[in-house]
């Protein structure tokens, strides 16, 4: 069978997160330098290997001050973990359109299972031949359990940064290669 391995299309794509400030709000930022690729048995989606990467150094909230913050021991510790890393470990078939998707998210050196919600929007042939799949990915992961436990308490007694942070990423990938191995 095939093997078909897709590339993400870094500028038609985006990779963001939410987490509550203040219990009030939400803090958008996201990873402007990442790298992801899918590997296929054929066009069948449901048997897809996906790897994701995230360069640390990357990451933006639109304000440097937070962002250098993140990047330091209290969040990302990006010295030392210059990357985030997925490795998918199974992706079940809810229905045509929608998703499961079960694995490993390393952050900070420490690796834990996750399960994500991934929507297929489809496949387009684009103007210049290129064959081109959409998805989002939607999820939610507790940044204590990657040893990001940075906290501190309002003076209201809440805390000032939630622990749960929403998963949001806009992908496009772009078929590379098929290649026929024999039987």
């Amino acid at each position: 069978m095939a093997t078909t391995k897709w590339t993400i299309d870094a500028s038609h794509s985006e990779i963001q997160f939410k987490v509550k400030h203040l219990m009030i709000s939400k803090v958008t930022g996201g990873f402007k330098k990442f790298d992801a690729t899918v590997t296929t048995k054929g066009d069948d989606l449901s048997t897809a290997k996906i790897t994701f990467t995230a360069d640390i150094s990357s990451i933006s909230t639109n304000n440097e001050q937070r962002d250098a913050h993140l990047k330091g021991g209290d969040f990302f510790e990006a010295e030392n973990h210059p990357e985030l890393h997925f490795e998918s470990e199974k992706l079940e078939k809810i229905d045509e359109e929608s998703y499961k998707m079960y694995g490993a998210l390393t952050i900070r050196g420490i690796t834990k299972k996750v399960a994500l919600d991934v929507a297929y929007s489809g496949i387009i042939q684009d103007p210049w031949g290129h064959t081109r799949a959409g998805f989002e990915v939607t999820g939610k992961i507790n940044r204590k359990d990657f040893g990001i436990s940075f906290g501190m308490v309002s003076e209201t007694g809440g805390v000032l940064l939630g622990y749960d942070v929403e998963i949001h990423a806009q992908t496009e990938f772009v078929k590379q290669v098929e290649a026929v191995v024999a039987a």
